[in-house]
């Protein structure tokens, strides 16, 4: 039900422009909370929402591990629960991972969609995992790209996800090299140290950062972060989980919402930066959504 992310994107407009309305856009939302996991170095996080103009009731349960000796297992894996919000009865169990992979990659598409330059013709993609497929699907739905290059820390990845896409690919040995004169750039890395410098960039790309998603995890570098306009989905959760946004000092300019709602400008003619940590609301919707097909399915 969600093989074309693309559908789900004016729901995840209208919930992005609710949750920056405060109160009023009827989004309860609490930043998540995150257990560690000391003794084998993973984390525990717990992501409920409440829409109410969906009238839907969720909590998100993720676990993530960092480089795990066993590549077999993802280092993502979740589980949405949906329940009744007029009596809290659980009516449906829910894979995660497909709905964060999918809604991520939206609401990353979104955000293109409003700062991209005007003639975006060079897609990079720095990673090779789950959201590389995801955001590599919508992103080539959805626009039109000259070249799209990849470039991941285990070249035999970049080259797996190269030959497994629809279209063609060009995967680069270096970081760098995919950088350089890219018009759009999707960072989704395991990295905890940056591998994206801000002066490999082109005057005006639009980043899309979303790994490092600890207070303590970089992607981007302090440059990058200081010299481009920064938008958040989330201000309270980027000032609480973004090593990026913590640890560079940046300044926030506004949230997506912020920009679909119309009070803050796109200014897709600057360098942007959007640092998505994915929120509780997005799962929500795009559950709903999934549930929604499948009950008139049967």
């Amino acid at each position: 039900h969600l093989h074309r992310a693309s559908l789900l994107l004016p729901a995840l407009e209208t919930a992005l422009a609710n949750f920056s309305a405060g109160a009023a856009g009827g989004v309860v939302q609490p930043v998540r909370t995150v257990l560690p996991v000391p003794r084998h170095g993973g984390y525990l996080g717990v992501m409920p929402a409440y829409s109410a103009a969906d009238d839907a009731l969720t909590t998100k349960l993720v676990t993530f591990y960092e480089h795990l000796k066993d590549s077999s297992v993802p280092s993502h894996q979740a589980t949405v629960l949906l329940f009744d919000p007029s009596n809290g009865t659980l009516k449906a169990v829910l894979d995660g991972s497909v709905i964060t992979a999918k809604r991520t990659a939206a609401v990353s598409a979104i955000a293109t969609k409003l700062l991209m330059p005007a003639f975006a013709e060079v897609l990079c993609i720095l990673g090779a995992g789950v959201q590389a497929y995801s955001h590599y699907d919508i992103f080539t739905e959805l626009f039109t790209f000259k070249e799209v290059r990849i470039w991941n820390r285990t070249k035999e990845k970049a080259v797996k996800f190269a030959s497994s896409v629809s279209g063609p690919v060009r995967v680069c040995s270096s970081a760098q090299e995919a950088v350089t004169g890219a018009d759009v750039i999707v960072t989704v890395t395991m990295a905890t140290t940056p591998i994206l410098f801000g002066d490999w960039v082109k005057p005006g790309a639009h980043i899309n950062a979303v790994g490092a998603s600890r207070p303590d995890w970089r992607e981007l570098d302090d440059e990058l972060m200081k010299n481009s306009v920064l938008f958040v989905d989330s201000r309270d959760a980027a000032l609480t989980e973004s090593g990026d946004v913590i640890l560079s000092g940046a300044e926030i300019f506004a949230e997506l919402g912020e920009v679909l709602k119309g009070t803050k400008p796109a200014l897709p003619e600057k360098t942007t930066v959007f640092k998505s940590l994915g929120m509780a609301v997005e799962d929500t919707v795009a559950a709903k959504f999934v549930y929604d097909a499948w009950s008139a399915g049967n």
